[in-house]
C-alpha cells in the first residue's frame, strides 16, 4: 500500500492532528492468539482436564488473571493462579521461540510509522517477559514506549494501559489511534477516549461510534489513520 503522508503535527482542521498510534500485540501485530489457546489446552490436558472450544471466546484478549482464573474455575483444576500463570507464560515463550508469524500488513505499518516519526506505543495485556521476547522479532526501535499487563494497576478492559501509554508519549488520548483485535482491547481503548481501529481475530467485533472495523492491517496506513482524526471534526 502506498500513501502520501502528512508530516507529523500537520492539521487539516483545528485539533485534528494524529498525535500517537497505540498498538495491541497478540492477534494484532503477531499471529499469536492461537498460540495462547494451544498452550492453555496443553497445560490443562497435563492436569487431566479438557478445555471446551467455546471457552476460547471467553479468554481471548483478556488479562492473564482473568483468563487463567476462568479456566481454573471452569475445570476445577487443582492449581493456583500463580502456578498456572507460570506454566502458561513458559509454554507461550517456548512457542514464540520456535515461530512468531506477523499479522498481514504489520511489518509494513510499523515501518511506515517509524519512517514518519509517529510516536508509537505497544500496549499489551501480556506480561513484560513475553513482550520483551516478542520485541526481538517486531523490532524494539519501532516503539517509543511499551506497556505490559503486569505493569499497570488494572489492565484491559480497563482504560489504564492506554491512558498510561498516551501520557508516556505526551499525547491527548482523544488524538490517539488505537489498533486492537479483541472486544476486551477495544473496550479499554474506548474507555480511554481513543479512536479505535478494530481488526477482529478470533471473535467478531460490532461497529460502533468512534470505532472503525477493518479485515486486515493491510487496509491501514498513515493516510487512513490521519483520516480518522479528521472525521472527528
Amino acid at each position: 500500500m502506498t500513501s502520501t503522508v502528512p508530516a507529523l503535527g500537520t492539521r487539516t482542521a483545528e485539533g485534528s492532528a494524529l498525535q500517537a498510534v497505540l498498538l495491541d500485540m497478540d492477534g494484532t501485530l503477531v499471529d499469536t492468539e492461537g498460540f495462547w489457546w494451544d498452550v492453555e489446552v496443553e497445560v490443562f490436558a497435563s492436569l487431566g482436564h479438557r478445555l471446551d472450544e467455546s471457552w476460547r471466546h471467553v479468554v481471548v484478549g483478556g488479562p492473564m488473571t482473568r483468563s487463567a482464573g476462568f479456566l481454573i474455575e471452569a475445570t476445577g483444576a487443582d492449581i493456583t493462579l500463580d502456578e498456572l500463570t507460570v506454566l502458561l507464560n513458559d509454554g507461550f515463550e517456548d512457542r514464540i521461540g520456535r515461530a512468531l508469524p506477523l499479522m498481514p500488513g504489520a511489518g509494513r505499518l510499523l515501518a511506515e510509522l517509524y519512517e514518519y516519526e509517529i510516536p508509537t506505543a505497544l500496549v499489551s495485556a501480556s506480561h513484560r517477559r513475553i513482550i520483551d521476547r516478542v520485541l526481538t522479532s517486531l523490532g524494539a526501535h519501532h516503539f517509543a514506549l511499551t506497556v505490559a499487563g503486569d505493569e499497570v494497576p488494572r489492565t484491559k478492559p480497563y482504560p489504564d494501559p492506554y491512558l498510561a501509554a498516551a501520557a508516556g508519549l505526551g499525547a491527548d488520548p482523544v488524538r490517539c489511534a488505537v489498533i486492537e483485535d479483541t472486544a476486551t482491547g477495544v473496550a479499554a481503548a474506548e474507555a480511554a477516549g481513543c479512536q479505535v481501529v478494530a481488526v477482529p481475530s478470533v471473535a467478531p467485533i460490532a461497529p460502533a461510534l468512534r470505532r472503525t472495523i477493518v479485515t486486515s492491517l493491510e487496509e491501514v496506513d498513515l493516510t487512513f489513520l490521519h483520516g480518522l482524526m479528521t472525521e472527528m471534526r
